[in-house]
């Protein structure tokens, strides 16, 4: 049954209007929004009263939450990292893998092709392979044993087992191949974001140049930037179209080089992510991220035998809070970098992640703290924070 929003606010794609009415079709595709001097004389009216209405958030780069995890959980896991992201506001994401060996990579590809479209909560539109092609240096939290070369041979068996599942891939412009690498992958309509790097300047544009589109949570896992050697991080300051992925917990990055980040590029090309691990949503303890052991305290997940950041335990919601908390950015431009620009960063704008008749009614519900009060999925309530609507 189709029905109408009533809200004190809606975030469209190109637009924020206050107040009005947006129409939700029986198929659970959005239709039209009407203003506010144009109620509806028929049809259900679903009252949000002074609440925002904005598209779901997608979250391109999480590697698990709930205990589970992309590397280790079977598809009842990730089924419930799926039904947990509906808490964070998330209704798409990209699973992400780590570093690993051949075999466990086409496993993990096998079984997301077995279980396509199976998942019950926040949509899996593809997979996002966080390595292996990395730099030892660099690693972070991966494994440098299983680190390598790309192989254009074992992109194209990743592409089989996972059956055009593989959206995305993350890898150091300085290993051999890349270019030829990345040239390949992008022709088979695959985003390719630049880190885990010890690159140069020269390198990591030549990459771009081959079609690479994005930076890998930029600033970590990258040499200090320098005036004097721009390398990567210069290159995803200067590369003008790409877009650069930003965790904004306010341990990976600090607030000033968040502002300077976001003041250069603009928000149009900045996609918030967590790179969550399997802390996200527990409590502070001893966790695993891959095959290495990790302590969540204060925020933070860090590796036990180095004390290297080990992805984050942060929720894309909290990470828009922070960028609107910080006053380094507007909520419309927080809620656009954490829907529009990570479905655009891997050409899926067309499907999701705004506000657009005849696109999935995916979308969540905001207090005026940017707290998400309900989530949605094709239409229908999923998560509820408070059982007062309705």
């Amino acid at each position: 049954m189709s029905y109408y929003i009533h809200a004190s606010k809606f975030f469209l794609e190109n637009r924020t209007e206050i107040g009005g009415y947006l129409k939700v079709e029986d198929n659970g595709k959005f239709s039209l929004y009407y203003p506010e001097n144009e109620k509806p004389v028929d049809g259900k009216i679903k009252e949000y009263n002074d609440k925002w209405i904005a598209p779901g958030y997608f979250d391109t780069h999480i590697h698990g939450l709930l205990e589970e995890d992309v590397m280790k959980s079977n598809w009842e896991g990730i089924n419930k990292i799926s039904e947990g992201l509906l808490r964070a506001g998330v209704t798409s994401w990209l699973p992400t893998t780590i570093t690993a060996g051949h075999d466990q990579l086409i496993k993990i590809c096998q079984m997301f092709a077995a279980n396509k479209g199976k998942e019950t909560g926040a949509k899996i539109q593809g997979i996002h392979f966080e390595g292996p092609y990395f730099t030892p240096e660099h690693g972070g939290a991966e494994n440098p044993k299983y680190m390598r070369d790309p192989s254009i041979k074992e992109l194209h068996e990743y592409e089989e087992a996972s059956a055009g599942m593989l959206v995305k891939m993350s890898l150091a412009p300085e290993r051999q191949g890349a270019r030829e690498f990345v040239r390949e992958a992008v022709k088979d309509g695959i985003t390719i974001a630049l880190g885990h790097s010890s690159s140069n300047f020269e390198k990591a544009i030549a990459c771009i140049e081959a079609g690479a589109s994005m930076f890998c949570h930029t600033y970590n896992g990258m040499n200090q930037l320098s005036q004097h050697e721009p390398n990567i991080i210069g290159a995803a300051y200067s590369a003008r179209l790409v877009t650069d992925e930003l965790i904004c917990d306010g341990h990976h990055v600090e607030e000033p080089a968040v502002r300077a980040l976001i003041n250069a590029k603009g928000p149009e090309h900045i996609a918030l992510i967590t790179d969550c691990m399997e802390a996200g949503l527990m409590p502070d303890g001893d966790y695993m991220l891959g095959e290495l052991p990790v302590y969540v305290k204060d925020g933070m997940a860090r590796l036990k035998e180095n004390n290297n950041l080990a992805g984050s335990i942060l929720l894309l919601k909290d990470a828009v809070k922070n960028l609107v908390n910080w006053n380094v950015v507007t909520p419309e431009d927080a809620i656009m970098m954490a829907s529009y620009v990570p479905a655009n960063s891997v050409n899926m704008a067309k499907k999701c992640g705004v506000i657009k008749p005849d696109h999935d009614a995916d979308f969540i519900v905001l207090d005026h703290n940017l707290e998400v009060e309900e989530t949605y999925l094709n239409g229908v309530s999923r998560f509820k924070k408070h059982k007062s609507y309705e």
